[in-house]
């Protein structure tokens, strides 16, 4: 049987594989950490790590135990954490994942949640497109606000909280930069700027950013991005396009750049989603706020 501080150690060690970088994540002494990994080992007998003077890497037989412990460690984590907020009611800290600026756009749903509930503290997390739920399946976020829809079965949907427009950002010397909006069948003859990492499902990616007019023409993709900078920095350089939330044209002001509506693109949807397994009774807290918020502002939740 491994005692709390050994687990923790060869979590940390395993996922850090740097024995200080393990040392602050837990909060103690490298030594600490060396002496709780050894210990381990010999109890195990043999080793789980392969260590040089350059780098930590983990032996198959420390990588096998890795994968075994994490979810179980994790696990028990989340159940105490369950059992903490049925014994005292919603506190502790939420932690929230936005995208960009969306943040401003939810503020209501923020203060409500904590007019609510003065023991918990909200903290902001920034997650990007590129990768939008990765933090919440590692457990480095409680609740996400990310556009709909999200058809991932280990996850679950709560309320829509922001619906609006989708705008089209081209360069202000870009042939369309003086149109008061543009339809799909406009963007079908330009390129657009695309979304291609593994973490992105095509079925989201098309939610925010259409493949096909109405009419079936294709709207071709161009160069690709991971972060908004990244698209507005291509944008400005044209001659590529992108699909935008409309408060990028509020939020995100840039010489050199146009915003424009586009007249039949359906409206973009963002809504609330958290980790099905585990759920917190803070996450389900958020999302009654959010639910409350959502219904007096008359938002569509369809």
């Amino acid at each position: 049987m491994l005692e709390r501080h050994e687990m923790e150690a060869f979590l940390a060690v395993a996922s850090e594989l740097h024995f200080g970088r393990a040392a602050e994540q837990i909060g103690v002494s490298p030594a600490r950490v060396s002496q709780a990994i050894q210990k381990v080992e010999r109890r195990i007998g043999a080793p789980l790590f392969e260590r040089t003077s350059r780098r930590v890497g983990l032996t198959p037989l420390g990588a096998g135990l890795y994968a075994e412990v994490r979810p179980l460690y994790d696990g028990i984590q989340a159940a105490l954490d369950r059992a903490r907020d049925a014994a005292h009611g919603v506190g502790g800290t939420l932690r929230l994942g936005i995208m960009g600026a969306l943040g401003h756009l939810i503020l209501d749903t923020i203060d409500a949640f904590t007019d609510r509930h003065p023991e918990c503290e909200v903290q902001i997390r920034e997650i990007h497109f590129s990768d939008p739920f990765g933090a919440l399946r590692a457990g480095e976020i409680d609740v996400a606000v990310v556009w709909l829809p999200v058809r991932e079965p280990d996850l679950r949907v709560g309320p829509v909280v922001v619906r609006e427009g989708n705008v089209l950002a081209v360069s202000s010397r870009h042939r369309l930069a003086g149109r008061e909006a543009v339809s799909l069948e406009d963007i079908a003859d330009e390129r657009v700027i695309g979304v291609d990492r593994p973490e992105v499902p095509e079925y989201w990616e098309i939610a925010h950013a259409p493949r096909h007019t109405r009419s079936g023409r294709a709207i071709p993709r161009g160069d690709r991005a991971t972060t908004f900078q990244e698209i507005l920095a291509a944008v400005v350089t044209g001659p590529e396009v992108s699909f935008v939330s409309e408060h990028a044209k509020d939020f995100y002001v840039r010489p050199g750049i146009t915003y424009i509506p586009i007249s039949d693109a359906a409206p973009i949807r963002w809504g609330l989603v958290w980790r099905g397994a585990g759920e917190l009774h803070r996450v389900r807290a958020f999302a009654e706020a959010a639910e409350a918020v959502s219904l007096a502002k008359g938002i569509p939740q369809e």
